[in-house]
């Protein structure tokens, strides 16, 4: 799938599971995404999984045509429009980054600045709980992009407005967020090699209140202890209590053994003709 009109008919039908639901997050996604159907192939469905095959130092065998159909597109409207980040944060934050990660158009920048225009922090009393979350998680997978998931420290200085906003405003996040939340903000501070920081001791004596020692798991907002439906917050939860260190991801053409069986359609990555000269 690469044309256009292929794009176009397969963004329509998946846009058409967002229609029939009363849930306020899938609303927003519906209503943003009406205009630019096209974004939930673009970003949801062919970004994510380029960024993770390039960050294996691998590649789609098509890899050029894919390529091809990101630059047919310019970014830079899914990522700067307020009512898209107002759905869509944390996923554009991701995407942003992998689009640099992959060579392709920057516009990190851009959405960062958007992003702010969107969430300034003085508007944060008229935020409901969903729209306050949704900023939460812009800004902490801001910071997780830009270490490629875990893999490499980020530098506080290049983030500061972040830090400084979860600083000062950390009992707020205690009292309003989800506990997955909570625990991604700690985890942005030990990215960037602060665990002294009182934010973080603040966000592990939350987490640790809100394990249920008999189950030993964080249980939904609703009190449910299904395990698949919590892994995400229990596994952040983990990181965040037993932080060790960045964990740089294995890579095709130095750990051959681990990459020995891959998945169809995946190869190892081209060499770039371009490195070493000049």
């Amino acid at each position: 799938m690469n044309t256009p009109e292929q794009i176009q008919r397969y963004a329509q039908k998946r846009l058409k599971r967002y229609q029939h639901s009363d849930d306020e997050r899938t609303q927003r996604r519906f209503a943003a995404t009406q205009t630019m159907p096209e974004y939930l192939y673009l970003g949801i469905d062919l970004l994510g999984p380029m960024a993770r095959a390039n960050e294996y130092g691998l590649q789609h065998k098509e890899d050029a045509k894919l390529r091809q159909v990101l630059r047919r597109y310019d970014f830079t409207p899914y990522a700067t429009d307020r009512a898209m980040i107002e759905a869509w944060a944390a996923q554009l934050a991701n995407q942003v980054y992998w689009l640099r990660q992959l060579g392709e158009q920057d516009v990190v920048e851009p959405f960062i600045q958007a992003f702010r225009d969107t969430y300034p922090d003085q508007r944060d009393c008229e935020l409901n709980d969903q729209q306050y979350g949704n900023k939460l998680y812009g800004m902490t997978h801001i910071i997780f992009a830009d270490s490629e998931y875990y893999q490499h420290p980020v530098s506080q200085q290049q983030h500061q407005w972040i830090y400084d906003y979860f600083r000062a405003n950390i009992d707020t996040i205690l009292l309003r967020a989800k506990p997955d939340i909570v625990a991604e903000v700690g985890i942005a501070f030990l990215l960037a090699g602060l665990e002294d920081d009182p934010v973080v001791l603040k966000t592990r004596q939350f987490i640790q209140a809100a394990v249920d020692k008999e189950q030993g798991m964080i249980p939904s907002t609703s009190g449910d202890f299904n395990l698949s439906l919590g892994e995400h917050r229990n596994v952040l939860a983990i990181m965040l209590l037993d932080w060790r260190s960045v964990n740089p991801a294995p890579l095709a053409g130095k750990h051959s053994k681990v990459f020995a069986d891959l998945p169809y359609g995946l190869i190892k990555k081209a060499p770039n003709p371009l490195k070493g000269q000049g």
